[in-house]
């Protein structure tokens, strides 16, 4: 009987995933429209003395509602930063952290520039696709994304291997979250 069980035991684990997984499609902060892959008709807007609205919503508690569902907990979040045209702030948990944090520029050359170092920086491992204009995941499981003129940094790096309710890589955990900020970034 134990097998059984078991066998029962793993189909609720995928039962679960799978409505993990319809949950991150459906999320989204309310977001109906798709993230498209191409640059926008209009001209994105250049980094400015402030965040912008969507800088500010990866730490806001909207987004911090949209992650505890898909993520199974709940984090206390620290209070954002805006320095250099980085707006960033950490997701606190009991058994760790991560940090996000939007970088505005102000040209594709510049954006292009900085996604490139990043990559460098912290070890661009595969491409990542259906995520903004370009997406990668670094050496620790972390999510870098291009859109427009922002960056996206998911830095997982904070995080135990595995993490969440049920427990997930923190490398899918990295890519859910990329998704479903992604999910909220509407304009520029």
């Amino acid at each position: 009987m134990a097998p059984r069980a078991q066998g029962t035991g793993l189909m609720a684990v995928r039962l679960r995933a799978g409505l993990l997984a319809v949950a991150v499609l459906l999320a989204g902060c309310g977001a109906g429209a798709p993230r498209s892959s191409t640059p926008t008709t209009r001209p994105p807007l250049p980094a400015g003395r402030l965040p912008s609205e969507i800088s500010k919503m990866v730490c806001s508690a909207k987004a911090q509602s949209e992650l505890a569902g898909p993520l199974g907990v709940t984090a206390t979040v620290a209070t954002p930063t805006w320095a250099d045209d980085l707006y960033s702030c950490r997701y606190r948990y009991s058994d760790g952290s991560f940090a996000l944090s939007v970088k505005e520029l102000s040209s594709w050359s510049q954006t292009y520039g900085y996604f490139d170092g990043l990559g460098t920086r912290l070890g661009d491992t595969s491409k990542v696709t259906g995520l903004g204009q370009g997406a990668f995941t670094t050496s620790d499981g972390s999510v870098v994304v291009r859109k427009d003129w922002k960056v996206l940094l998911v830095d997982v790096s904070g995080l135990p291997s595995q993490f969440g309710v049920p427990a997930t890589s923190r490398a899918d955990v990295a890519y859910t979250i990329a998704d479903v900020i992604l999910g909220c970034w509407q304009g520029d």
